[in-house]
């Protein structure tokens, strides 16, 4: 991983714009640097064209996402750390990576970042 915070590449992946657009410009005040995407198939392409620290995605996306997604992750992004947003997962079902509801506020991921990163 980067060094430092201002070299750390996060990838927003949500299809909720005003969620997408709003994480990332509170996300760059921060100091990261900070890409994103409007669903799985976008993400894939911001992957394979940059080294990503951290992948924050909805779970429920109309394109790739859900449970296939989940498991590209789990398959092919065994590097990277993931934060899973959704306002649909219920806590019983198990997803391998940390869950944050929504609504969330963006402090809080901010604090969950910040955890991963050490």
């Amino acid at each position: 991983m980067s060094s430092t915070k201002e070299n750390r590449i996060l990838l927003i992946v949500e299809d909720e714009d005003s969620i997408r657009l709003t994480l990332r410009d509170f996300l760059k005040r921060k100091g990261y640097t900070v890409l994103v995407a409007s669903d799985g198939v976008g993400a894939i392409r911001i992957l394979l064209d940059h080294d990503v620290d951290l992948i924050i995605t909805d779970y429920r996306m109309s394109v790739f996402g859900g449970d296939y997604w989940v498991r590209f992750l789990q398959r092919y992004c065994k590097d990277k750390n993931v934060i899973i947003t959704s306002g649909f997962l219920k806590p019983e079902i198990s997803i391998p990576y940390k869950v944050v509801y929504k609504p969330f506020d963006y402090s809080e991921i901010e604090a969950i970042i910040a955890k991963e990163f050490g």
